[in-house]
């Protein structure tokens, strides 16, 4: 007896140390990601002569390439992960994103930094694999709480990560891609040390194409109308987030004169806001007004934001926007919540997976939308300057995210 309890104490701790492993490997990742932010694009500027429409082009075909490469190799790494175990598949991720950043830190011009976003993408895609990894070694009365915890890595890491990278961007521009190379070396080296394996032979499955097919999952949103038309909503909800990672740092140095250490803070301070609502707001708003009106309110508030972004005149007005934009949030999850309710308990996955494409479309669609949009609109052929039209158009297809939800609950009700 003694035996097994000592037993049943280091498997605990083994899974304790895993499941830190991942929070680490989350917040690392996260970490170096939003190290980057704020300094690509002026990196990008920097090789085609400061002319900003042209970076803004570039850099949205960057975005629209590394969401391709999401979609693409998302589902294909996690069937990888079901045969080959999670192991070596997050290690390969962590070592691999670690290469990139080295290689981007280097690049010697666009067509080395294109390569670059292209690996990312790839390597960026074992995510989901390390939710997996969580789900293997975690009860599932406990899932929730752990899910959880991983979610307070993801915000920390993208509040964290512009700010630092900002502040070294001021220094080098390439000093933050060699920082986040650091970050996911280490990661890797962390996890080659600590990390055991958490698929047992036995569960293991073979590798099929057609279990990693990116389109396949979409099929379960239309199979009912509520689902499709909140899923509808929740694209163009979508489509519409991608503005301000595609065009703010470009706009905010354009219109307000902000340099680089102004915007990582900034964004630094969207992050603080969205974990006060996501840890604060959400669970008081919901539990008072339901989830249907939340999801109303939410779409709303983003639109109200989104608005007010592409109209301020001043980077305090813009500023101002921040708290208002912020409460979209509750959006997300009133959305999910809904949405869960329409499907069985067997199918939940493979609707998170189907959501998830989602996103990943509106990620390669976004970035090439909105930075044209802004490249037409301060370029030399525009009818009116009006730089703040991508976060004028972001809001428009917010308003139509809400009527379409509006409709789309209404119809439910009947």
């Amino acid at each position: 007896m003694s035996g097994q309890a000592e037993t049943t104490v280091e498997t605990q701790r083994a899974k304790g140390a895993a499941v830190a492993f991942i929070f680490v490997t989350v917040l690392l990742d996260m970490l170096a990601l939003g190290v980057v932010i704020p300094i690509l694009p002026k990196l990008i500027e920097s090789f085609v002569g400061n002319d900003t429409a042209t970076a803004a082009r570039i850099f949205g075909l960057f975005g629209t390439v590394w969401a391709l490469m999401q979609f693409l190799f998302s589902p294909v790494v996690g069937s990888l992960s079901d045969r080959f175990g999670r192991r070596p598949v997050v290690l390969l991720s962590n070592f691999g994103l670690a290469a990139d950043y080295v290689l981007m830190a280097l690049a010697p011009s666009l067509w080395w930094l294109f390569i670059g976003r292209v690996i990312s993408g790839i390597t960026s895609s074992s995510i989901s694999t390390a939710f997996a990894y969580i789900a293997d070694v975690t009860p599932p009365e406990k899932r929730a709480a752990v899910f959880g915890k991983i979610g307070v890595a993801f915000g920390a890491g993208f509040i964290l990560g512009p700010a630092l990278g900002g502040l070294f961007g001021d220094v080098s521009p390439r000093l933050p891609f060699w920082i986040a190379a650091g970050l996911s070396f280490l990661n890797w080296l962390y996890g080659l040390l600590i990390l055991p394996e958490s698929l047992p032979r036995a569960r293991r499955t073979a590798f099929h194409w057609r279990s990693a097919n990116p389109v396949g999952a979409l099929k379960l949103l239309r199979s009912d109308r509520v689902l499709g038309g909140l899923s509808l909503a929740n694209f163009f909800a979508q489509l519409a987030h991608v503005v301000l990672p595609s065009v703010f740092v470009l706009y905010a140095g354009y219109r307000y004169g902000w340099d680089v250490r102004t915007v990582g803070l900034t964004l630094a301070a969207v992050g603080v806001l969205s974990m006060v609502v996501q840890g604060l707001a959400i669970g008081p708003i919901v539990k008072s007004f339901g989830e249907r009106s939340a999801l109303l309110f939410g779409l709303a508030c983003g639109a109200i934001g989104l608005f007010i972004y592409g109209a301020a005149p001043t980077g305090l007005w813009f500023c101002l926007g921040l708290p208002v934009n912020a409460l979209w949030g509750v959006a997300g999850a009133a959305t999910q919540a809904l949405m869960t309710r329409r499907v069985t308990p067997e199918q939940q996955g493979q609707l998170q997976g189907a959501t998830s494409s989602v996103q990943s479309v509106s990620q390669m669609l976004g970035p090439f939308l909105f930075t044209l949009i802004f490249a037409w609109f301060i370029g030399d052929s525009a009818p009116v300057k009006l730089p703040g039209a991508p976060f004028v158009l972001a809001g428009a297809l917010l308003a139509l995210a809400l009527a379409i939800a509006g409709k789309t609950l209404t119809m439910k009700k009947t």
